[in-house]
């Protein structure tokens, strides 16, 4: 079914709320077509000042990943895209006004840099993704880390440099809690952090805290409550993660449920405790809190915006929502678009080619989502997944080279999006040639 949408004529004010993968992609894309014609008026919110695709935050938290080589700053962006960048976070919405009220935004120290604001628009597209969901666990919020941004990501690998250093220091023997992670999740994000751990925290010892033993002294704990890890691989390649994670020294518990995160471990329900210096949190997800019920949208019990096919708003024709933050139809399923990068791409794609068609006065068309299966990087060990829907008519179980090219592709994708052709080769040669003259870790 289509939906004739909302006419656009020249100058139509276009508000994207999120500058993740999608709405990012989105906005570079309206600007470089339509922006600096001025056909739209395309601005972009976001509380960042920088951009990192959300699946690389595993690599910046276990520092085998430079984030500068990788981020993108908004406000040049914006610049050379033509569409405007306003640094905010949303905190509210007036549909009969059509205006998105915005938070101030604070400086580092505290002091207000621009004041609570509102934008008025024609039409909203809200992609603000999703945050990690902890069911209100007891002790999360006080002694746990989550890893859903770039500050988050860079505080973990700041915490984790300190805690070596530390142990190397102190005359005293090591707490039982000492250089122990625990990291609660076992999904694509739990299980790449594991990994990448097991590496990062060997090289960054071996920078001359010569008085921490690496298989000794350095211990990860992966803690899942179902009964394998990956639960949304098949069962196969779950086992064939787990046994290389074994071989790597991480500890794996399933059916391990968290009671309460203390300040030196985790307690499960049966009463165990896993003694553990940094505890991170990588288990569920949910949209932000502020989008239940914002304004008479429809949303789910996880605060997604509830969409049709069309991704429009079921209450409002001119709101559009995409990315983890929305509950789209899966079409032929009796199911909800999964929270991947590969489905905001494919959305982001899918909304440019619909605003394409509303400013030719054409109905709007349905979205299709085409899986094409999901992989999980294991760092410098390997990269596992399945390859099924559309991609080759059926689901192939890929491990090694040939996943990691594929686990690739998606950034490259993405950086293409971004940047265009020429830019991301550019970029993707310079960074081959700084990855062999600098350190593997980064230790800031």
């Amino acid at each position: 079914m289509t939906d004739a949408g909302p006419r656009l004529e020249h100058g139509h004010r276009v508000v994207i709320v999120g500058g993740g993968a999608g709405g990012l992609e989105l906005a570079t894309r309206l600007g470089d077509k339509f922006g600096r014609s001025g056909v739209l008026d395309v601005s972009l919110i976001e509380r960042s000042r920088t951009h990192v695709w959300k699946p690389k935050l595993h690599e910046i938290a276990a520092g085998s990943m430079d984030m500068s080589a990788h981020e993108v700053n908004y406000l040049a962006h914006s610049h050379w895209h033509g569409f405007h960048y306003r640094i905010g976070e949303m905190i509210g919405l007036d549909r009969a006004r059509r205006e998105v009220h915005v938070a101030p935004y604070l400086d580092s120290e505290g002091r207000e840099v621009t004041p609570e604001r509102s934008f008025g628009y024609d039409t909203l597209v809200i992609a603000i993704g999703s945050q990690s969901n902890d069911f209100g666990t007891p002790g999360v919020k006080e002694f746990g880390m989550k890893l859903e941004s770039q500050d988050d990501a860079a505080k973990f690998h700041e915490a984790m440099v300190n805690a070596c250093i530390r142990a190397h220091a102190q005359q005293t023997p090591l707490r039982p809690e000492q250089l122990k992670v625990a990291i609660i999740g076992a999904g694509a994000t739990g299980v790449e952090l594991a990994a990448e751990l097991h590496r990062t925290t060997r090289e960054v010892v071996a920078y001359g805290l010569d008085r921490v033993d690496p298989d000794k002294d350095l211990k990860v704990t992966l803690l899942e409550a179902a009964d394998r890890i990956l639960p949304s691989l098949p069962p196969r390649l779950s086992a064939a993660s787990e046994e290389l994670l074994a071989g790597l020294g991480v500890q794996v518990l399933t059916r391990a449920k968290v009671a309460q995160v203390l300040r030196d471990g985790v307690e499960l329900d049966d009463g165990r405790v896993i003694p553990a210096e940094l505890v991170v949190w990588a288990a569920g997800v949910k949209a932000a809190d502020f989008l239940k019920d914002i304004d008479g949208l429809e949303t789910n019990r996880i605060n997604q915006l509830v969409v049709r096919p069309t991704l429009q708003t079921t209450r409002d024709d001119n709101i559009f929502s995409f990315g983890d933050c929305a509950a789209c139809p899966w079409i032929g399923r009796d199911a909800i678009v999964p929270p991947r990068a590969q489905a905001a791409h494919q959305q982001a794609s899918h909304l440019y080619a619909q605003f394409k068609r509303m400013l030719a006065g054409k109905p709007l068309q349905d979205f299709q989502y085409r899986d094409f299966g999901s992989l999980v990087s294991l760092g410098e060990y390997s990269t596992v997944g399945n390859m099924m829907g559309g991609l080759i008519g059926g689901s192939l179980m890929v491990e090694g080279l040939f996943a990691r090219m594929m686990y690739l592709s998606l950034y490259k994708m993405h950086e293409l999006a971004l940047h265009g052709p020429a830019k991301a080769t550019l970029d993707t040669m310079a960074r081959i040639i700084t990855r062999r003259t600098e350190p593997h870790v980064k230790l800031h």
